[in-house]
């Protein structure tokens, strides 16, 4: 897997992943918000499938 998330797209994945299960483990939220594991996952692992399939590379490493 070659990193293809990177910058600004990289802290935006973790703060909305992480915003959306916080808000389902301490405000009871809805069980659709469990999908911001997928964000959260893919700003950690830099590494975004859709983006492999789409060809889209925010990653700024050489």
């Amino acid at each position: 897997m070659k990193a293809n998330v990177g910058g600004v797209d990289k802290i935006l994945r973790i703060v909305l992943g992480a915003a959306l299960i916080a808000w389902v483990l301490f405000a009871n939220g809805p069980a659709w918000a469990w999908i911001g594991v997928v964000p959260l996952a893919t700003g950690l692992l830099n590494f975004c499938a859709l983006y492999a399939l789409l060809g889209i590379n925010t990653c700024k490493v050489k």
